[in-house]
C-alpha cells in the first residue's frame, strides 16, 4: 500500500503534547546559549556585540522554525525522529563553531545553519505533499526563502572580516522578512495567517522550555563563576544578586506570561498571526535579555568596584531592559493591552542609567534587580487573583 497513510508523518489533530525527543533536541541549545554568552563576554566590544547579536538571531531562528515544524510533524514517527536527530548533530556543529564563527570556522557555522534550515523545510514540505495542499505550498515558499538566504550564508562563510558580517546580515534580513511578507514567491503566491493552524498550547510550551534553558544558563554562569572565586562578602552579594535577578525574570515570564498566551492563541480565529508576533518575534528580546544578564553577572564578579565603565553598565542595565521590553511586547500582543508595570520598569531603568555611571557596578546590578522585583510585585498585586482567561493589565 503506497497511499498517504504510509507517509503521514503529521500529528493527530488536537495533539499538543511536547515529546521527549523535542526536549532532547532542546539540550543542544543549552550549549548554544552557553557559547553565545561566553562569546559576548570574551569579545565585549561594539563589533563583538554585533557579532554575538547576529549569532543569537541565527540560533533563535533555527530553533523557532523547528518548533513551528514540530507543531505539525509527529516526533513519534520514525522519519521525523531521524530528522530531529540529524538536526541535533548539525546543531552541535553550529554551537561548537560559535566562538570562531567570525574566524576560521565561518564556513562550518554557515554550512551547518543552512543544512538545518533548508533540510528541515524540505522535509516538512515532503511530509505535507499528500496531506495538505495549502501547507505544502507554504513550506515550498519557506524552503525557497531559506535557499535564497543560504546563498548569502555560504558566501559569508567564504568571505572574511567585515564582508562576512555584511553577507550574514543580508541573509538574516531576508529570513526575518519572510514571515512578515507571507514568504511571497513568484508563481507560488504568499501565505496567509488563516493557513497557519498552530496549536497554541504546543508553541507556548516549546518557547517556555527555551526560556527555561536560557535562564538555566544564567544560573550556571553565576554558580560557576562564584565557585571559582575566593569567598568574600562582596562575591556572596553579587552571587545572590545574580540569582535573585534570574528568579525575578522567571517569575515575570511564567507567572502571567506563557499560560495566558497559550489560552489566547487557542481561542484566536487566526492563531498563526498571533503566534508569529508573540513567539517568533517578541521572544527575541526576551532571549537577548537573559543572555546579556548572564554576561552582566560575570562582569559584576570581575569588575564590582568599577565606576563609569559604560560598556559594563550597558550589560547590567541592558539585560533587564531587553527582558522587560520583550515581555512588554509578548504580553501586549497576547492580551491586547500593554502592562503598565513593565512600562514603569523600563522608565525606572532609563532613570537609573543617569545615575549608574556614578556608582559601582555591583550596586548598579542590585538596583537593576530591584527594578525587576518592583515590576514583578506590581504585576502580582494587580493580577494575583485573576485566572488565565482574564485580560492582562
Amino acid at each position: 500500500m503506497t497511499g498517504p497513510s504510509k507517509r503521514n508523518w503529521l500529528r493527530a489533530k488536537g495533539s499538543s503534547r511536547v515529546s521527549f525527543l523535542e526536549l532532547f533536541f532542546d539540550l543542544v541549545f543549552v550549549f548554544s546559549i552557553s557559547q553565545l554568552s561566553h562569546a559576548l563576554a570574551a569579545h565585549y566590544t561594539p563589533l563583538g556585540a554585533a557579532e554575538a547579536g547576529l549569532m543569537t538571531f541565527a540560533v533563535w531562528w533555527v530553533w523557532i522554525f523547528t518548533a513551528w515544524a514540530t507543531n505539525w510533524l509527529d516526533p513519534d514517527r520514525m522519519p521525523v525522529r531521524i530528522m530531529l536527530v540529524v538536526l541535533m548533530l548539525l546543531g552541535l556543529v553550529l554551537s561548537a563553531s560559535i566562538p570562531e564563527a567570525f574566524g576560521d570556522k565561518g564556513l562550518l557555522f554557515a554550512g551547518a545553519y543552512v543544512l538545518m534550515q533548508v533540510g528541515r523545510s524540505l522535509f516538512t514540505t515532503y511530509a505535507f505533499r499528500a496531506t495538505s495542499a495549502s501547507n505544502y505550498r507554504n513550506f515550498l515558499r519557506i524552503s525557497t526563502w531559506f535557499i535564497v538566504s543560504g546563498v548569502f550564508w555560504i558566501a559569508g562563510g567564504i568571505l572574511e572580516h567585515e564582508a562576512r558580517l555584511i553577507a550574514w546580515v543580508i541573509a538574516l534580513g531576508i529570513e526575518y522578512a519572510g514571515p512578515a511578507s507571507g514568504f511571497v514567491v513568484p508563481g507560488l503566491g504568499k501565505s496567509t495567517a488563516t493557513e497557519w493552524d498552530v496549536s497554541g498550547a504546543h508553541i507556548a510550551e516549546r518557547c517556555a522550555l527555551f526560556v527555561i534553558i536560557c535562564l538555566g544558563e544564567a544560573v550556571l554562569v553565576s554558580g560557576r563563576t562564584f565557585s571559582e572565586m575566593p569567598f568574600s562578602t562582596l562575591t556572596a552579594v553579587v552571587f545572590v544578586t545574580g540569582f535573585v535577578g534570574t528568579v525575578a525574570m522567571w517569575w515575570l515570564y511564567f507567572r502571567f506570561g506563557h499560560e495566558r498566551a497559550a489560552h489566547r492563541i487557542e481561542h484566536e480565529e487566526t492563531p498563526g498571526s498571533l503566534a508569529r508576533q508573540a513567539f517568533t518575534y517578541a521572544h527575541i528580546p526576551i532571549l537577548a535579555g537573559i543572555i546579556v544578564h548572564a554576561v552582566a553577572v560575570e562582569f559584576m564578579f570581575s569588575h564590582p568596584h568599577d565606576t563609569g565603565n559604560l560598556g559594563v553598565l550597558v550589560s547590567v542595565l541592558g539585560g533587564s531592559g531587553l527582558f522587560l521590553a520583550g515581555n512588554l511586547w509578548f504580553k501586549g500582543a497576547t492580551s491586547g493591552r500593554l502592562p503598565l508595570s513593565h512600562l514603569a520598569g523600563l522608565v525606572l531603568l532609563i532613570l537609573l542609567a543617569f545615575v549608574a555611571p556614578f556608582i559601582e557596578v555591583y550596586l548598579a546590578g542590585i538596583l537593576a534587580t530591584l527594578v525587576l522585583i518592583v515590576v514583578a510585585t506590581w504585576e502580582f498585586k494587580s493580577l494575583g487573583g485573576q485566572t488565565v482567561g482574564h485580560t492582562v493589565h
